[in-house]
C-alpha cells in the first residue's frame, strides 16, 4: 500500500478517556519513517495531550476527518460515529463475545468496515504485541498501597489520575512507610511486572515462593508467582505449564497455600477459559485466610478472585467484601477483604500510557501497511473484511452477531 492517510480520532466513549495511539513527538517519529504515509488529528478538547501540540508538530488538526483510510482509536467508538467501507483500529471489546458490544460488531458488519481490534495484534504465537498491560501494573499496585494508607489510616497517597506523570506517583510512593506486609502477586506479563516495578521502586523485598510460605520477616516482602506455583494437578502428578494452558481441566488450585500467610494479594495474572479459580467464597471463609487486600487489576468479575463483585470506577475506586455474608460493604469495614478493581488502570497514566502504546504501534503495526504484512500481523488481527463479513479467524463470532 502507498500513499495512506491515517487519523488519530477523538475519543467518544463515557466515561471520557484521555489516551490516544499516537503523542505528537511519537506521531512525528512516524511521519519522518513512512514517506507515503499521511497523518491527520481529529479535534478533541479530552486528550491528554492539546490540539495544538500536534499542530506544533506539523499536523494538521480537524474536525472532519472523513478523508482518511485507516482510523485509529482506542476505546469503543460509538456507533453513530462509525464510517462505513474504513479500516478501524480501536479495542472493541467484542473478541470474548461481550453483549453489551454485540450492536456495535453488528454495525461494523453493516457498515463493511475492517476492524482491527488492538487485543488480536499479535505474533503468530498468539502474544500479545501492543498493549497497555504495564501502566495497568503500575497504577493497579500504586491503587493498592493507596488503599492500605486509607484504610489503616498510615499514609494518604494521591489519585494517580491527578498527578502529571509516572514520575511524579513514584515520587509520592518515596514519601511512605509500609509496615511489615507479606505481599503476593500473580501473573509473569506485562501487567504483573508494571506491578513489579512499583514493589521494586518501594525497594520491598523479593523471596522466593518457598521461603516466603515458610519464613516470617520483619520487613515488607513479596513473592511473584507463576501458574504452577497456585494451581496442581488433581491425579497428583508433576504439572506442566504449557499443559495448563492448553487445557487446565486436570488441575486444581491451591492458592490457599499464599492466602494463609499474605496480607495483601496484587492480582496480575491472565485468566484462561476453565482455569481453576485462584479462591472461591468458600475459601475466603476459612479461618485461616488471611489476606485482606486485593488490588484485583486483571478485574475477571465473579470469577477467579472471589472477592471482585464488580469493576470499580476511578472516581470510586475501593469497595468492601464481606466473605461471611458475601455482599459489598464500606472498603474499611472491619473484617472485610478490602477491594480495588478498577478496569480501566491505564487511564489514570494517559501520558504515559500513550507515549509508550504510541511506541509499540510504531514498531509493530505501521510497517506492516508498507511492507506488505511481511509478518502477517495485519492478517491476523483482521476481524472483519470489507464485504461486511468475519474473516476466518473469528468465524467462531458469528453465532454471537446473530443473537444466538
Amino acid at each position: 500500500m502507498s500513499n495512506i492517510t491515517f487519523a488519530l480520532i477523538k475519543e467518544r466513549k463515557n466515561p471520557p478517556d484521555r489516551r490516544v495511539v499516537f503523542s505528537p513527538s511519537k506521531l512525528k517519529d512516524a511521519s519522518k519513517a513512512f514517506n507515503d504515509a499521511n497523518f491527520i488529528v481529529e479535534a478533541s478538547n479530552i486528550r491528554i495531550f492539546k490540539d495544538q501540540a500536534y499542530v506544533d508538530e506539523g499536523f494538521t488538526v480537524t474536525e472532519n476527518v472523513s478523508e482518511a483510510n485507516v482510523f485509529l482509536g482506542v476505546k469503543e467508538v460509538p456507533v453513530s460515529a462509525l464510517i462505513p467501507n474504513k479500516k478501524y483500529f480501536f479495542f472493541s471489546h467484542t473478541i470474548k463475545e461481550q453483549p453489551y458490544n454485540r450492536a456495535l460488531l453488528r454495525a461494523i458488519l453493516d457498515k463493511k468496515i475492517e476492524l482491527y481490534d488492538h487485543e488480536t495484534i499479535v505474533k503468530e504465537n498468539g502474544g500479545r504485541l501492543i498493549g497497555f498491560g504495564r501502566y495497568a501494573g503500575l497504577v493497579g499496585a500504586y491503587n493498592g498501597f493507596r488503599a492500605l494508607g486509607l484504610r489503616d489510616t498510615l499514609f494518604s497517597l494521591p489519585k494517580a489520575e491527578g498527578l502529571t506523570d509516572l514520575n511524579a506517583m513514584k515520587t509520592e510512593l518515596d514519601k511512605i512507610t509500609l509496615p511489615n506486609i507479606k505481599i503476593v502477586l500473580s501473573g509473569t506479563g506485562k501487567v504483573a511486572l508494571g506491578a513489579k516495578e512499583i514493589l521494586d521502586h518501594l525497594k520491598i523485598k523479593q523471596v522466593n515462593v518457598k521461603d516466603y510460605l515458610t519464613t516470617n520477616y520483619d520487613e515488607p516482602v513479596y513473592t511473584m508467582i507463576d501458574v504452577l506455583d497456585y494451581n496442581t494437578r488433581i491425579d497428583g502428578k508433576e504439572g506442566n505449564r504449557y499443559e495448563f494452558y492448553n487445557d487446565p481441566t486436570p488441575y486444581k488450585s491451591n492458592f490457599m497455600r499464599f492466602a494463609k500467610v499474605s496480607n495483601m494479594f496484587i492480582a496480575g495474572h491472565f485468566y484462561g477459559n476453565d482455569a481453576p479459580f485462584l479462591f472461591t467464597r468458600k475459601d475466603a471463609k476459612h479461618p485461616e485466610f488471611n489476606i485482606d487486600l486485593v488490588s484485583d487489576i486483571s478485574c475477571d468479575v465473579d470469577g477467579p478472585v472471589a472477592s471482585t463483585l464488580r469493576a470499580s470506577t476511578i472516581a470510586d475506586p475501593f469497595y468492601g467484601y464481606n466473605p461471611e455474608t458475601e455482599q459489598e460493604v464500606p472498603f474499611n469495614e472491619k473484617d472485610a477483604i478490602t477491594v480495588m478493581a478498577v478496569d480501566n488502570l491505564p487511564c489514570e497514566l494517559p501520558k504515559d500510557a500513550s507515549e509508550g502504546f504510541g511506541e509499540m504501534f510504531l514498531k509493530h503495526v505501521i510497517p506492516a501497511f508498507f511492507n506488505g504484512d511481511k509478518d502477517g500481523v495485519l492478517q491476523r488481527a483482521r476481524m472483519t473484511t470489507s464485504k461486511g463479513t468475519l474473516t476466518d479467524r473469528f468465524k467462531y463470532l458469528q453465532d454471537f452477531v446473530n443473537g444466538n
